[in-house]
């Protein structure tokens, strides 16, 4: 085994603040070594899996991966949880983009002849998760890789589940890492679930293996596996006795007392949302996070990702419940938190998938405000109305509402749902599509019931316009100028009543609430006669004169800097 040489690391130039992440005050000595590194290199590596018979064919580390390889095994063994995470954040990615940006990583059977393959077992697993990681971003995942990948996902969580006893357990990673993890084993469950639905351009021998390898990402084995994990974690009971006021014990022998599994398990309860949003079932996905408050600061909170995964997921879930008040309040709340911190994610490697996140989230709620309008946070205002008001004006047109403008943000913005189901492969090969309908027809699904609420409140826009010119009118008048039957209208006005009254959330778990109007414009009927009563919004000046004070201080901080 190569031995690691202190010598390899001596700092050698000045490191560059603003590429280290924020709760650190100094670079790794491996960060100065790839530094020094001559600028512009563009020396790509090309790591092929060695012949099992020859060792000789392995081709040769480049000295800056092989002794990155041999740092990182080191601080993994020490437990130092602020430099895996310098590690695995910043080095990593920095590596990938100079030495693999159009390749893999070395196979793992290569970074083997570098570790102690019995005590750096986990690390090799580890390993492997960054290896299949970097090639579902950067390439394109053969059939082998998604199938490998699947068992090493397997593998590493046994390894989180097989302790019977915390004492049992000696391992310590950094948040970002135990989230990504997590979030990665979701989105290859996803994107297999696709896959296996298209197969128009599959050879004979791919879809041979796909029949005999049915286990791999199976979805109940898939759910099973974040369950396992939120009861090892304790997670649930943790956070029941957090609302108590109760602490867990971080001396104890129990695993809810060990940082590693309380975020794991956390994290699950988090990608359950995503599963069962993505499989359609609204009810269970809001469920699952019961126990979660999302109100307080909580774990989700130190990982951006994770905190805007949550209220992604579950601003789209009150959307497909149609409790818009609620879904208006979770994107709200999110967007906003993303404008105030947009200073920060320009530094992180996951900056592209924030911003479409952020423009998602901002289509879905445009969709939320034309269905159930109502004030929002005037900076999301705002900026709602620059990125989509000419489509909200669409949206929100009383003579008609443009239908295929609200199927056209929703398609945007949407998760990509999968179908769970194993498909039976000979009768899709026997389609003309080659099963190419797998998966759309679910998102079309999807759409469809989304869509069939849209044209039932395809009315209330001109109705709602109507009734805020008037204190009391006839309903024989109201028909008149909307040309249509008495009896149709009142139909309409009934439907109207339905619309507007939603569950809104007041407190407690996410799926809890009471029925209350969310309608600008309330009414009653007493016999013909339509009585409104229009409910004035009260200007609120703090947030206008709080906006303008940040605004200035911007502007300070500007003229300063200069």
């Amino acid at each position: 085994m190569a031995e690691y040489t202190e010598e390899t690391f001596e700092t050698e130039d000045a490191y560059v603040e603003a590429d280290l992440p924020s709760f650190r005050s100094h670079a790794t000595k491996f960060d100065d070594n790839i530094e020094i590194e001559e600028e512009g290199t563009t020396q790509q590596f090309s790591s092929v899996s060695p012949a099992p018979s020859s060792s000789s064919s392995q081709p040769a580390l480049p000295d800056v991966i092989k002794n990155f390889i041999l740092y990182f095994v080191k601080q993994v063994r020490e437990k130092n949880v602020y430099e895996i995470h310098n590690l695995y954040e910043n080095s990593f990615n920095k590596l990938s983009e100079r030495w693999f940006k159009a390749s893999p990583w070395p196979s793992a059977d290569i970074i083997r002849t570098l570790v102690d393959v019995e005590k750096d077992a986990v690390f090799l697993i580890l390993y492997k998760e960054l290896y299949y990681r970097h090639i579902y971003t950067k390439l394109q995942p053969t059939l082998a890789h998604r199938f490998e990948s699947w068992q090493n996902y397997i593998d590493l969580f046994q390894y989180f589940l097989k302790p019977t006893t915390a004492a049992e357990f000696d391992l310590m990673l950094p948040n970002q890492w135990l989230w990504d993890i997590v979030d990665e084993f979701i989105y290859q469950f996803q994107s297999f679930s696709q896959f296996r639905y298209k197969l128009k351009n599959k050879s004979t021998d791919e879809i041979s293996q796909l029949k005999a390898n049915q286990e791999a990402w199976r979805v109940d084995i898939v759910i099973t596996t974040l369950q396992n994990l939120i009861s090892k974690s304790k997670i649930v009971q943790t956070l029941d006795n957090e609302k108590l006021g109760i602490r867990v014990d971080e001396t104890g022998k129990d695993f809810n007392a060990v940082p590693l599994y309380k975020m794991l398990g956390y994290f699950s309860l988090i990608s359950l949302l995503r599963i069962h949003c993505l499989l359609g079932d609204y009810q269970q996905a809001m469920k699952v996070i019961e126990p979660v408050d999302v109100n307080r600061k909580g774990p989700h909170t130190r990982v951006m990702a994770c905190h805007i995964s949550l209220y992604y997921y579950m601003g789209f879930t009150y959307l497909m419940l149609r409790r818009y008040t609620d879904a208006i309040r979770a994107f709200s709340t999110i967007l906003l938190y993303i404008n105030r911190t947009k200073q920060y994610h320009t530094r992180s490697y996951q900056y592209d998938e924030i911003v479409k996140k952020n423009e998602q989230m901002y289509a879905l709620l445009a969709i939320a405000v034309c269905l159930c309008p109502q004030r929002i946070e005037e900076t999301v205002h705002s900026i709602l109305r620059d990125k989509n008001g000419e489509k909200m004006m669409k949206m929100q047109n009383a003579k008609k509402t443009d239908e295929a403008t609200y199927e056209e943000l929703f398609l945007y913005a949407c998760p990509k749902f999968i179908n769970p189901a194993i498909p039976n492969y000979d009768d899709m090969m026997a389609t003309s599509d080659g099963g190419l309908g797998g998966s759309q027809e679910v998102l079309l699904l999807q759409a469809k019931i989304f869509m069939n609420d849209v044209k039932q409140q395809a009315s209330m826009p001109i109705i709602r316009s109507y009734l805020k010119l008037y204190s009391t009118i006839s309903t024989s008048k109201m028909s008149d100028f909307l040309e249509i039957d008495q009896d149709v209208f009142r139909t309409n006005l009934v439907a109207y009543k339905h619309k507007t009254r939603n569950i809104v959330w007041n407190g407690g778990s996410p799926m809890s609430g009471k029925l209350t109007a969310t309608s600008d414009v309330d009414f009653y009927l007493d016999k013909d006669m339509i009585n409104i009563l229009e409910a004035k919004v009260t200007r609120r000046y703090g947030e206008f004169f709080i906006r303008h004070i940040n605004k200035f201080e911007e502007i300070v901080r500007d003229v300063a800097g200069r």
